[in-house]
């Protein structure tokens, strides 16, 4: 308990100083970006930690997000903010209801026949989105649709507590980081880059912590 609040404490500080620095101009990055920076970090690693609280500060996360990504003509990003608003809502009640009789969600694998259905989807819709923002004129079409798709369903997955959402984040912040670079959006580049570790650190704590899923249930099992 005492790392934990140690952590949400330097957290807190961190972000408090980033903004200072941004509205005073102390660092070259403006105030949506900045606060899209600790918004962002803070949600991941809240997820890290299983915090439902990750729900309500990555729904202020797409809102800066949305802004930001909407001025640097990102178009299926900017989009995919307000997508993300739906998905952070189902998501926060899934963590807190979605498990038996209506308790908490487990940590759970993704099924081979769930898997297969994702990636059809992610092939078929990446290739449509793709065409529309090619017509609409937007910056990377191919790789804004890629993205776009990648985190969609990573963010399904994370609301079902699927293992493998990790994995996917992984794919999608490997091309954000690039884009975002080639977007001159370094903060943000950055930011993803911190995801990526973090996503490294998530896996670890997340195997972790369903191994110990699997060991209670099984002296649950014994006990009956």
């Amino acid at each position: 308990m005492k790392r934990k609040l140690l952590d949400y404490s330097l957290i807190t500080v961190s972000s408090f100083l980033l903004v200072i620095a941004s509205t005073r101009r102390w660092i070259p990055y403006g105030l949506t970006e900045t606060l899209g920076f600790v918004t962002g970090a803070a949600c991941v690693y809240l997820v890290v930690r299983q915090d439902v609280w990750n729900f309500p500060v990555g729904i202020a996360n797409n809102i800066f997000f949305l802004v930001l990504f909407g001025r640097a003509r990102l178009f299926g990003d900017a989009g995919l903010q307000i997508v993300y608003v739906g998905l952070g809502l189902q998501g926060w009640y899934f963590w807190l209801y979605g498990g038996r009789n209506r308790s908490r969600l487990e940590i759970t694998h993704v099924t081979a026949r769930s898997a297969a259905i994702l990636a059809a989807t992610m092939v078929l819709a990446s290739t449509a989105l793709a065409l529309v923002l090619w017509r609409v004129k937007g910056s990377v079409p191919v790789l804004d649709s890629v993205t776009t798709m990648l985190s969609l369903i990573a963010q399904y997955m994370l609301n079902k507590k699927y293992f493998e959402n990790w994995h996917v984040w992984i794919a999608a912040d490997l091309i954000y980081i690039y884009l975002y670079l080639v977007r001159g959006l370094q903060l943000t580049a950055l930011l993803y880059f911190a995801f990526l570790l973090l996503c490294i650190l998530g896996i670890r704590s997340w195997r972790q912590a369903a191994n110990q899923q699997t060991k209670s249930q099984m002296l649950s099992a014994n006990s009956l």
